[in-house]
């Protein structure tokens, strides 16, 4: 559709270019030189118009978000460079159809885009009070419950890949912690439940909304268990943590308030917790140009999260 021409935030494209194929996908820098051509092919497919200002389109880390209008309605067009925990994003959204997270509205899986509703992307969990921000959070994880979804990942079968890295080690990582997390992984592999969970609900990925007061957004679908979500609430919002008296006591405040809000077992969440938080130190390793500030965040989450 003519008229549909948007910018390309420089932020985005920073953060994109140059990145590596992930499961068989584009690398960062050729996906960005089709990004134009993909938004104007939605736009058509869809008969979306461009919504006020272009400079209202937003981004994360993997996906550009521009509002736009369906039928005279308000919504926004998710276009996400292809990685594989993105794959079955627009599955669980059509599974979950509203309930505790953002609706889908239309997906073409071959483009990676989505239509969605339109929530408040300015207002989210990262400004609200820590506890209770953790408190909304368990809500949505008991909205979100769902049988597991045929296709998706199965947690066991990632835990025999994360078993193996945990066994190499890294000089970066404490091999005390990377013993206990290969350990760990023997017996959580063994959980009985699975169910169909958004990995990655932390502060930013809740948004407010017309209909309801918080919904989900950009869910990394895996089937697993409950508690396995837990630890992105422990390592955003980071700053808060460090100022807090106690960085173990304020994290495990945290972690007790959302199991309780979603009743789940706070042992079995802390000790996913732990593992999540060690396989995130070892991701930082093995990037080549680790985060320094990002491994010691991780790395003193995971001993707040150790007996």
């Amino acid at each position: 559709m003519s008229g549909f021409a948007v910018t390309i935030p420089p932020a985005f494209s920073a953060t994109v270019d140059g990145r590596p194929a992930e499961g068989g996908g584009p690398d960062g820098t050729s996906w960005l030189a089709t990004l134009p051509r993909l938004v104007e092919e939605s736009a058509e497919l869809w008969q979306l118009e461009l919504d006020a200002d272009p400079s209202a389109t937003r981004h994360g880390e993997c996906a550009l978000v521009v509002p736009c209008r369906r039928d005279g309605e308000p919504a926004v067009l998710k276009v996400t460079w292809p990685h594989p925990e993105a794959r079955y994003e627009h599955l669980a959204l059509r599974n979950w159809d509203g309930r505790g997270a953002v609706r889908l509205l239309a997906a073409d899986p071959g483009r990676w885009a989505m239509v969605l509703e339109r929530l408040h992307g300015d207002t989210s969990l990262e400004t609200a009070p820590i506890l209770d921000a953790c408190e909304v959070i368990g809500g949505l994880f008991r909205r979100l419950d769902a049988p597991p979804m045929a296709r998706v990942t199965n947690l066991p079968d990632e835990c025999v890949r994360w078993q193996e890295l945990c066994r190499a080690g890294s000089p970066r990582v404490p091999r005390r912690m990377t013993q206990q997390a290969a350990s760990l992984l023997g017996d959580l592999a063994q959980g009985s439940r699975a169910d169909l969970v958004h990995q990655d609900l932390h502060f930013a990925n809740v948004l407010a909304a017309d209909r309801e007061p918080w919904l989900a957004i950009d869910p990394k679908p895996i089937n697993a268990q409950w508690e396995f979500a837990v630890a992105p609430v422990l390592w955003n919002r980071w700053d808060e943590a460090l100022r807090a008296t106690s960085v173990r006591s304020h994290l495990r405040t945290r972690l007790s308030v959302l199991c309780e809000a979603a009743g789940l077992d706070e042992d079995l969440a802390r000790h996913w917790s732990f593992v999540r938080l060690v396989l995130n130190a070892l991701g930082e390793w093995l990037s080549g140009a680790p985060d320094q500030s990002a491994l010691s965040c991780y790395l003193t989450a995971a001993k707040a999260m150790q007996e």
